[in-house]
């Protein structure tokens, strides 16, 4: 049964834009951002293609007279909001205003498809018969060609939008409240369309990105794919469901359909070679990206699927690229609150070609190098960089290993220097080698031994998982190359690719060698992925600005200019590192590493030293005791790689890191 709400019930019609819609990733609070960025480095834009259009805000405030606006998403709930919208076809306002008003009034006593199966979940059972009902009644007066096809939208969209707003859920219908408000009533609001006479320039896809930049071309390309693993799709599954009206069944507390033919592939770890390919097919001017630095500070699921390099790598092959920062607060599923969040900005200036990797730098900060070693300084280079002094002329890494303190550091002239000489050739072979052409080298000694390529051909291909990782393909084959790397004697530059390739397949990235000199470390779970790819970049670019020397010597042997800033990182004699554990870092070493240091302070030669003092309750009580002897300082280093502090923050920490200085 169905009546009406005596006349004196009647509420008054509220207005909605593109602007009201609760949405994952919306940018509403962007735009005015975007059109500064395209109004000072774009001209003569015509035609704009808003290609994962989500909302349709950024498309939309382009949408003018004068310049053709192409709408695209693959979600059916955001296709009849840009047809409601942004469509061409004449509208009659009266007529939809009647029928708001008419819906607004019903009363619904009967089950219907939604009532049946969503009733007490997002919505009370009245609202379902209501919201079930007005859904079916929209396509019977669109299928009896009562109201036209832009009509229907407008009817769908304000259905929708109206039930977003008093649904019990936090944004998104993943989950539904247990003790949630059931008690708001559905009331439909009209939509407030743009003030334009007809949109007769604007073009509504509902298609796959990376087909539809196949057959069309724009002046300006926006570019805001998902940017983590949480697909749209399963965020408004109900919206969707409504949406299409096909009625299908659904499953699971959550009362999802089957989606297994819209998930995106952005949202998996296919989604830098679908970027790539969707960049290298675009036909435009200018190509305009967004994409946030939520990298790994959230939670997994919101982890970026596409890293800053791998947006670079795309962008630069197409042609300049320039890089802008918004300080913006997205919209999420509520589990992740990241400080400092950034949305960024990548145009790209199409034909107008560039040096391939400017901007890195910029955007990361220090270059991470490829070597994993056990203690690397890596994360604690703000903390370290901070106590060096502000100076320096030439800069001493007694101790280099993976070399991410000396590649980082300011300084007029660096010495790099480490014992284990295969190492050192490393680190030479990417100061000497275009970066570029490392990763070839890399790629083909990958191919020559068939290893596994799970950036291109993902795990199922190799007939493995993300959790155990590639190890059971890559095993025999690993061993042949190490078997392969051990038996050429004879340093070269084709055992170093090797080693890079040993060292890229190995457990955890790491580097041993046993006592006659081999490399013997186990095959890893991981491959050559878009992360090790972008530190082998990254640091081979960075480099590559430095004026550095390169010694394969004990520490003792190297000489040290008066003007000299003397970095140590050795060997720590509480833990032994798995490079290091063929020979041992002893007391006689430690010793000896302390004079050393020492004969340098009298000198006036600056030097830190990094190092543990404790660890597992066990204090190296001969640094402890060299440090109060001669009254250096002593910093203690936060283990969770925050600022440095000069007080210990944690009474009952089990490893204790300092850095020691003379000044």
């Amino acid at each position: 049964m169905v009546y009406l709400l005596p006349e004196m019930l009647k509420m008054e019609i509220k207005k909605l834009s593109p602007r009201n819609r609760r949405y994952l990733g919306s940018k509403a609070k962007l735009v005015n951002k975007i059109k500064e960025v395209v109004s000072l480095e774009c001209s003569d834009i015509n035609v704009v293609l808003d290609l994962f259009a989500g909302t349709g805000v950024v498309g939309n405030s382009f949408n003018d007279m004068y310049t053709s606006v192409m709408f695209n998403d693959v979600l059916t709930s955001n296709y009849f909001s840009y047809i409601a919208w942004f469509g061409n076809e004449n509208i009659d306002v009266s007529k939809i205003a009647s029928l708001i008003t008419h819906y607004n009034n019903l009363v619904v006593q009967e089950d219907n498809y939604l009532s049946i199966n969503f009733s007490d979940t997002y919505f009370s059972r009245e609202n379902c018969r209501k919201i079930g009902f007005i859904r079916e009644d929209i396509e019977q007066r669109f299928l009896s060609k009562i109201i036209n096809e832009r009509e229907r939208a407008i009817l769908i969209t304000s259905l929708l939008m109206s039930s977003d707003k008093i649904a019990n859920t936090v944004g998104h219908y993943d989950s539904y409240r247990r003790n949630g408000d059931l008690d708001r009533k559905l009331v439909l609001y009209e939509l407030d369309l743009p003030q334009i006479e007809i949109n007769q320039n604007n073009f509504i896809f509902k298609e796959d990105a990376n087909v539809l930049v196949k057959r069309v071309r724009a002046d300006l390309v926006y570019i805001d794919p998902p940017y983590n693993s949480r697909q749209y799709c399963d965020a408004y599954h109900l919206l969707e469901n409504i949406a299409e009206w096909k009625k299908p069944l659904v499953e699971g507390e959550a009362k999802k359909f089957n989606r297994d033919d819209r998930k995106s592939r952005y949202c998996l770890r296919s989604a830098p070679r679908a970027f790539e390919e969707l960049i290298e097919n675009i036909n435009a001017k200018y190509i305009l990206v967004s994409y946030n630095n939520m990298g790994n500070k959230g939670a997994s699921r919101s982890n970026a699927k596409i890293s800053d390099f791998e947006i670079l790598e795309a962008l630069s092959k197409k042609g300049k690229v320039k890089e802008f920062d918004v300080e913006f607060q997205q919209f999420t599923t509520g589990k992740s609150k990241i400080d400092d969040h950034k949305e960024r900005l990548f145009l790209c200036i199409v034909g107008d070609k560039q040096n391939e990797y400017d901007g890195i730098e910029k955007i990361n900060g220090y270059a991470k190098s490829p070597l994993n070693y056990t203690g690397g300084k890596y994360k604690l280079l703000p903390q370290l960089l901070e106590k060096f002094p502000k100076k320096i002329n030439k800069f001493y890494d007694l101790f280099g290993g993976g070399f991410n303190v000396g590649a980082n550091v300011q300084a007029d002239q660096v010495v790099y220097n480490d014992i284990q000489v295969q190492v050192k050739r490393l680190i030479q072979l990417f100061f000497k080698e275009k970066p570029t052409i490392i990763v070839q080298k890399l790629n083909q000694t990958i191919k020559k031994y068939d290893l596994s390529d799970s950036v291109k051909n993902g795990y199922e291909h190799y007939n493995c998982n993300s959790n155990s990782g590639l190890c059971s393909f890559n095993k025999d084959r690993y061993y042949l190359l190490r078997d392969d790397y051990n038996g050429i004697k004879k340093a070269s530059v084709k055992k170093d690719y090797l080693l890079l390739a040993l060292i890229v397949f190995s457990f955890n990235n790491q580097i041993r060698f046993n006592s006659s000199g081999e490399f013997n470390m186990p095959v890893g779970k991981r491959d050559f992925n878009s992360s090790v790819k972008k530190n082998i970049l990254d640091f081979a670019s960075k480099i590559k600005e430095k004026e550095v020397s390169f010694f394969s010597r004990d520490f003792k042997n190297i000489d040290i200019d008066s003007n000299a800033f003397v970095y140590c990182d050795p060997p720590y004699l509480l833990g032994t590192a798995s490079y290091n554990e063929s020979d041992g870092w002893n007391t006689t070493q430690e010793k000896e590493l302390l004079e050393f240091l020492k004969k340098l302070d009298e000198k006036g030669i600056k030097f830190a030293l990094s190092n543990v003092i404790e660890h597992k309750g066990e204090i190296n009580s001969i640094l402890s005791n060299w440090v109060d002897s001669n009254h250096f300082n002593k910093i203690y280093i936060r283990s969770t790689y925050n600022n440095s502090n000069y007080q210990i923050k944690d009474k009952n920490g089990v490893t204790r890191e300092v850095l020691i200085t003379n000044y």
